[in-house]
């Protein structure tokens, strides 16, 4: 009777730890994570392969580990989702987060504290897309073609210049007194190139300083803390500013509103941030839409026959750019995206709060969930013939109704998109418009090719004339530019490889 009583209770543990082993091991598979890229020094982990072509080496582990995988660099578990079950996760779930992925880079690049950053963030998201919404863009229209056209006069009519610096020229005084207030722009040659040399080593060492603690990048942090003094100085001006034409608030000073009901001190830093998401991006687009569209001279030749079909001949009297002008050209917003789509950023950023289950694995909390609409924009599956500058596929967007095609990812997706994206849009439309408009211009060097499909030959050069007076400017360096005294070298950037160029936005 022992014996069998014996025999029961051994059997019973038998069965309840062979339960419990296979609730175990259905866990374990349930919680199995992505295929791991680990490197073998660590914290460093993948960190110095990553580094060295991030898009190279995300396309070559997609090719390796399949639609879903983990990279650990720098201490920092990214995990990249490249279809569609892991690109909805990325867009839908709940248990991802904009905000808490891109706090730390906040707080690295523009030391703002934690606290700060999540007690403001959705309020002044909130003012920007209100204050840049659709509805607000009539008011921009004029106020950008009068910003350009002062800046096309000190442009005149024959020389020599690099053409990023061109673009520079435009747009940076443009964004600068429109955002933040009329004449903040520094006209003093010294005083200008000074700004420009600061927020060009800001904006080149951007990425590092998001990453790696102040004190390593010694240049890029004399730089940020020049460009802080700057709007230390200046907040009060731009506080105390009234518009000559209308008593409307200027972007910056809408947020100061809601930045100074939280702090009195950081101010400044909400500058640097709105300074460098207005600037940096703005600039390389309009480069190499001019690049494309003058590269192909069919679509050259339609957007100068619309320009002149709509303003007329060229002359002394400086045209005016409305909305509906706007509307009789849409092969030139139609250039502006396809170019985007083209230069789209190499990822965009969630942090993950609780496990997610993508395909058969399980994302863990922790973990950074990775999205890379350059690579997005490269499948053939929602971009046919991915690599080719084709401007009429956005035929099929509906962007009267503000809406961009299927899969375009370029200034990010959901609950926190770019709010400036249609008035950077409108920007480099109003631009490109006035520049042929007043130029007659060609390419004297090919359109800089992608090489090994990531790094980019950049020395191009550009003959623009006014009334037979011939200007030649020479593209060099295009985003991690500075003065150099030979503009016609042959040099490689990655310029492709930024990252995150939207995370504040």
């Amino acid at each position: 009777m022992l014996d069998k009583n014996m025999e029961l209770v051994f059997l019973t543990v038998v069965i309840s730890l062979g339960c419990v082993a296979l609730l175990l091991f259905l866990q374990w598979k349930n919680l199995q994570g992505p295929p791991c890229i680990r490197g073998w020094i660590p914290w460093i982990g993948a960190g110095f392969e990553f580094g060295k072509a991030p898009l190279e080496f995300i396309e070559k582990a997609r090719i390796k580990y399949g639609p879903i995988f983990t990279v650990f660099a720098m201490g920092i578990r990214m995990t990249f989702v490249t279809e569609e079950e892991g690109i909805n996760v990325f867009l839908k779930s709940k248990e991802v987060n904009f905000e808490l992925a891109v706090q730390n880079p906040v707080y690295r690049t523009a030391s703002i504290p934690k606290n700060i950053f999540l007690a403001l963030h959705e309020k002044l998201y909130i003012t920007m897309k209100g204050k840049l919404g659709t509805t607000n863009l009539r008011q921009f229209t004029g106020q950008l073609t009068e910003e350009l056209h002062e800046q096309l006069d000190h442009l005149g009519t024959h020389g020599t210049m690099d053409l990023n610096n061109l673009v520079r020229h435009l747009l940076y005084p443009v964004s600068v007194n429109m955002l933040f207030k009329k004449g903040l722009f520094p006209t003093n040659k010294r005083k200008t190139m000074e700004f420009y040399q600061n927020f060009e080593a800001y904006d080149e060492g951007f990425e590092h300083g998001s990453q790696m603690p102040e004190f390593l990048l010694r240049n890029w942090s004399k730089s940020k803390s020049w460009l802080l003094a700057f709007f230390e100085k200046n907040i009060p001006d731009i506080k105390a500013y009234k518009s000559e034409k209308d008593n409307s608030m200027t972007l910056m000073q809408a947020l100061l509103d809601i930045i100074e009901i939280e702090t009195n001190e950081k101010s400044p830093n909400y500058g640097l941030l709105l300074l460098w998401a207005s600037l940096s991006n703005a600039v390389p687009v309009a480069f190499w839409t001019l690049g494309f569209v003058l590269s192909h001279p069919s679509i050259h030749r339609t957007i100068m026959e619309g320009i002149s079909s709509v303003f007329g001949t060229a002359g002394k009297d400086k045209i005016k750019v409305s909305e509906d002008d706007l509307k009789k050209l849409p092969l030139i917003k139609w250039c502006i995206l396809e170019t985007i789509r083209l230069r789209a950023p190499g990822a965009i950023t969630r942090k993950v709060l609780k496990p997610v289950k993508i395909l058969n694995y399980t994302v863990p909390s922790g973990d950074l969930l990775m999205l890379s609409p350059f690579w997005l924009h490269r499948n053939p599956k929602y971009f046919p013939e991915p690599e080719l500058f084709k401007p009429e596929r956005w035929k099929k967007a509906n962007l009267e109704k503000h809406a961009f095609l299927d899969s375009f990812m370029a200034f990010g997706s959901g609950k926190y998109q770019c709010p400036g994206r249609w008035l950077a849009l409108l920007e480099i439309e109003i631009c490109i418009i006035l520049f042929f408009y007043y130029y007659d211009c060609s390419l004297l060097d090919p359109l800089p090719k992608q090489v090994s499909g990531f790094k980019i030959l950049n020395s191009m050069t550009f003959k623009i004339g006014i009334n037979s007076d011939s200007l030649i400017i020479t593209k060099d360096e295009l985003l991690l530019s500075s003065l150099r005294p030979d503009l016609n070298r042959c040099l490689t950037l990655n310029q492709t490889e930024k990252l995150f160029p939207y995370f504040w936005l």
